[in-house]
């Protein structure tokens, strides 16, 4: 599990630069229009070999201005989330009674505080950063979001305030599943059945599951763990007062599990949250099973399924490896045929592969289908071999990494998948040129 830094500060002092900054994309919208970023938005960022998840926040501002109330309350939860709080200023406008305000709300969370002094862009300006002791936060470091002035040595100091690891509290053994989700899908209700005892509140009302439980129970002598969390809200709800829950959560949720049930509303359909929530998943790199939901509240002839798999093959191309389960979680109809196939998907997320055999099928992949000239030049593979498992890695030496195009990429995780099978989990290749 990754530590968590949040940035802070008021309204258009640079947080969305400085996040995009850190992580290296234009992740979060940056405009001089004071309180554009509304919810919290949330990337892995990396210094120094360190990884950590980056919470960028809304402004905190104590006027009567929209949205407010709402963006003090997400900023409180990152800042509760967060291991490490950046806290920025703007050395143009000194130092505010926001500022003040703020400063006072960081001493009551008694987490590290690092002070970051934005718009540093000129040397003159850095006098006016000795004004920002008055804060009581320790040394201020003075910075450009913009140009990267002076936030190599920021980050310096945010790593070394870090926690120096999170030990996992399962034996590898353990096959960890994350139930992932839209509000009232019926997570609550299958984690009940899984685990064959009601542990967790089960409500008609979205947002009832206002955290990450983990249970562990044991089936068929084999350990399992199940991570339920609350439904993902639209981006819309997500700052709402009364939600006591983070994104965030889910998303640690998803980066502990080995295995994310993706759960959907069989009665409902297939909306553009889905999406979004499998995306998560599949950005982390983790095993997936998409599971329909409430399959019990539909009618059915012997084609009403097929058409329901052919649905999600098309909103969800990219999980073509995902398997399908139909249940109903509230009745238990089909929950027995869901453990053969978790232990599958686990079985093929841990799986390694003979280094001769797969040098074997990638020499074979690329004489039955040799690349086309890509940037200049056509790319030629030496060498494979599997670094990893959970979920299985493989480098591939090759002439210049810059010739691999996209497309001939996925050519190649389809060989794998027809060699290996690897049924639920995703395929990562990284390319590396021979010296």
């Amino acid at each position: 599990m990754r530590p968590s830094i949040a940035i802070v500060g008021r309204p258009n002092v640079g947080k969305s630069a400085l996040f995009n900054r850190i992580v290296g994309e234009r992740l979060s919208i940056t405009d001089e229009t004071p309180g554009l970023t509304r919810d919290r938005i949330y990337a892995k960022g990396e210094w120094l070999g360190r990884t950590f998840n980056l919470i960028d926040t809304g402004g905190i501002d104590f006027d009567d201005a929209p949205f407010v109330h709402d963006i003090k309350s997400q900023t409180e939860i990152a800042m509760e989330e967060a291991d490490v709080i950046v806290f920025l200023a703007d050395v143009k406008t000194g130092i505010t009674e926001t500022d003040t305000m703020i400063a006072k709300m960081l001493y009551k969370t008694d987490k590290p505080v690092v002070l970051a002094i934005n718009k540093v862009d000129d040397v003159q300006l850095k006098e006016a950063v000795y004004e920002f002791y008055a804060l009581g936060l320790g040394d201020p470091y003075p910075i450009s979001s913009i140009h990267g002035i002076g936030v190599g040595d920021m980050l310096d100091t945010v790593v070394r305030l870090l926690p120096d690891s999170f030990e996992e509290p399962y034996e590898s053994d353990y096959v960890k599943l994350c139930l992932i989700g839209r509000p009232n899908v019926g997570k609550s209700s299958l984690m009940n059945t899984l685990i064959g005892q009601n542990r967790v509140i089960v409500s008609e009302i979205e947002g009832t599951t206002r955290d990450a439980i983990d249970s562990v129970f044991i089936r068929n002598d084999r350990p399992y763990v199940v991570i339920d969390t609350a439904g993902l809200r639209k981006r819309g709800k997500v700052y709402e007062n009364a939600e006591k829950y983070s994104v965030l959560r889910a998303l640690s949720a998803i980066e502990r599990s080995d295995i994310c049930l993706i759960m959907l509303d069989a009665a409902e359909g297939i909306r553009e949250q889905d999406k979004k929530i499998a995306g998560y998943a599949d950005d982390a790199g983790k095993a997936i099973i998409i599971i329909v939901n409430k399959w019990d509240k539909i009618e059915k002839d012997h084609r009403t399924m097929s058409h329901f798999e052919a649905e999600i093959q098309a909103h969800f191309q990219y999980l073509a490896h995902a398997p399908i389960a139909f249940i109903s979680a509230k009745k238990g109809q089909r929950i027995d045929s869901l453990f053969p196939l978790i232990d599958n998907v686990f079985e093929q997320y841990s799986k390694r592969v003979p280094t001769s055999v797969l040098n074997d099928v990638i020499s074979d992949a690329f004489h039955m289908n040799p690349p086309k000239t890509h940037q200049g030049g056509i790319l030629k593979a030496y060498y494979a071999t599997q670094v990893s498992t959970r979920p299985p890695t493989f480098v591939l030496f090759v002439n210049d990494i810059e010739w691999m195009h996209f497309s001939y990429e996925r050519y190649l995780k389809n060989k794998l998948r027809e060699a290996f099978g690897f049924a639920g989990t995703p395929i990562k290749i990284v390319l590396r040129k021979r010296d």
